[in-house]
């Protein structure tokens, strides 16, 4: 099991159930593949450094996450198809 940040920039304009729908979302993920989540931050409303997918603004989100390597490319890949998730970045934590 490794440590990892994963960090998303949500849609700016989704209401809340649907921005703590993402959230579940992500953490069903995590624990589907024996992992845990072991902390969320929201860090709230953002000005995007330049224009994504015509949104000027984003929803930022930093997970710690705890889970094997492998299941990082299953997460990759469920956050790929989500419409609401502008970006994201997940990074191994040493």
């Amino acid at each position: 099991m490794r440590k990892y940040e994963l960090v998303c920039i949500i849609h700016p304009d989704l209401d809340e159930a649907g921005f703590n729908g993402i959230i579940e979302k992500v953490k069903g993920w995590v624990g589907e593949t024996g992992g845990s989540v072991d902390k969320v931050e929201i860090w709230g409303r953002k000005r995007l450094a330049s224009i994504i997918r015509k949104q000027r603004e984003g929803q930022y989100v930093l997970f710690n996450l705890t889970m094997p390597a492998a299941a990082t490319a299953t997460l990759d890949q469920n956050l790929r198809f989500q419409e609401p998730v502008i970006r994201y970045m997940i990074t191994a934590v040493e």
